[in-house]
C-alpha cells in the first residue's frame, strides 16, 4: 500500500492535523500545537505548501509581519486518504495484533530483579 510521502513525516502530519478544524493558525500557535521548533516548522510548512496541502498567508500590521496557515481542500483530501489507508490496514487480518504466549519464560528485558 503506497502512502503519501508528504504525510509520512511526523512533523508534517502534526502540522496538517492541527489545521483540520479549518481556521487559520498563527505561526506561534501552530508551533505550539505541533510541538516544533521555528526552523522545523518553517521547513515543513514550505514542503506542505509546495504540494498544495496548506496555504501560507502573510501580512503586515505596522512594522510587524505575521504568518498564518490554513489547510486546503487538497490537503484535507490527502489526509482523509491517508487515514483510510491506515484504517484499511487495521481492518485486515494481517493488521491484527496477536499476543504471543510466554510459556513461563521470564521477560529478558526486565532490568530490576527482586
Amino acid at each position: 500500500m503506497d502512502f503519501d510521502e508528504h504525510l509520512l513525516s511526523p512533523a508534517r502530519l502534526a502540522i496538517i492535523t492541527s489545521l483540520v478544524p479549518g481556521e487559520a493558525l498563527s505561526f506561534t500557535h501552530l508551533k505550539r500545537v505541533a510541538a516544533l521548533a521555528d526552523g522545523n516548522l518553517h521547513v515543513q510548512t514550505r514542503k506542505l505548501e509546495d504540494v498544495g496541502y496548506i496555504e501560507i498567508i502573510k501580512g503586515q500590521r505596522g512594522r510587524r509581519s505575521w504568518t498564518r496557515f490554513r489547510i486546503t481542500e487538497k490537503g484535507l483530501a490527502a489526509l482523509r486518504l491517508h487515514i483510510r489507508k491506515l484504517q484499511g490496514i487495521l481492518a485486515t487480518e494481517s493488521g491484527v495484533i496477536r499476543p504471543t504466549p510466554h510459556h513461563g519464560k521470564k521477560d529478558a528485558s526486565q532490568v530490576w530483579s527482586r
